[in-house]
């Protein structure tokens, strides 16, 4: 009867605090959303915190007839499928010939991947090599540095280590070469963890713009974040200037709250239908050290 009864207090604590947990978690979204609908003068006036005052869509109309803002949101449509793409391709056979225990030189090729995580070029170097290969003001200096994640890398070997060897015994023997195997037999199994690495990579090319700030002058070729980065350093600057601050300040607030969301939208659309994967593929690959 003890033990029931501190296992109720026990989940009610553990209530308590996811409950703190998810409220702490989406009171900046729920707030942002409020701003993104408010007019000018309530956010100067701090009156929007859960609940949208002054409801306006004028923002939304002006932000979406700007023709920069679509542009720079197809290049990130643009960059995250081709960057995920390239990042699938080469994280998946890098983690399936990683999780052959009889591959000679495996310990070698694991740890050039591990060493990677500990020690970077640095910043100055990577600049110097992305624009002496020619890359800069191209697609390619946005999807091609960060194309393997050595975290995704690392769960997709476990995952693939799991595997009944049995099954790719009985395709070999049946007259499957190794990319038959891989192919045919293997990535059919795999689409828990599959699904999750899209959406680990989606998410993160989807939100980077430090990348492409770097590597980008041309302002035709920015992501949707570069696009939001500069309404935000405007609005700075806006304040620095003296003039209107609290107005600047607000229309700033405003126009950034609606950019976040026209942001946000695609992977808050796009989550739901792989979510079923998401803890399955990180649980399944994470069982083993």
């Amino acid at each position: 009867m003890d033990r029931t009864r501190g296992y109720r207090v026990f989940q009610g604590i553990n209530a308590v605090i996811l409950t703190g947990v998810v409220i702490v978690t989406l009171y900046p979204f729920v707030n942002i959303v409020a701003r993104s609908f408010s007019e000018e003068r309530y956010i100067v006036g701090g009156q929007v915190n859960l609940v949208p005052r002054g409801f306006n869509i004028e923002t939304y109309k002006l932000v979406v007839s700007d023709p920069m803002f679509w542009t720079n949101y197809r290049n990130t449509v643009v960059y995250t499928v081709v960057a995920t793409a390239i990042a699938m391709v080469l994280t998946t056979c890098y983690a399936y010939v990683l999780s052959k225990k009889h591959l000679k030189g495996r310990t070698f090729l694991i740890w050039v991947a591990v060493f990677t995580m500990i020690f970077s070029g640095g910043l100055i170097p990577n600049y110097v090599l992305v624009n002496s290969l020619g890359l800069t003001d191209t697609i390619w200096s946005v999807v091609l540095p960060n194309a393997i994640s050595v975290f995704n890398l690392l769960v997709m070997k476990t995952f693939f280590e799991g595997l009944p060897r049995d099954l790719e015994e009985a395709a070999a023997i049946d007259g499957l070469n190794t990319y038959g195997v891989l192919w045919r037999i293997v990535l059919p199994l795999s689409k828990a963890v599959i699904a999750t690495m899209v959406l680990f990579y989606a998410v993160s090319f989807w939100n980077s713009w430090f990348t492409a700030f770097l590597y980008l002058n041309d302002g035709d070729l920015f992501p949707v974040t570069i696009y939001l980065r500069n309404l935000i350093a405007g609005a700075t600057g806006a304040e620095a200037a003296g003039a209107g601050i609290a107005e600047a300040s607000a229309a700033a607030a405003n126009i950034q709250a609606v950019t976040i969301m026209l942001t946000v939208l695609p992977i808050l659309a796009v989550y739901p239908f792989v979510q079923r994967y998401f803890v399955s593929g990180v649980m399944l690959g994470a069982v083993k050290g």
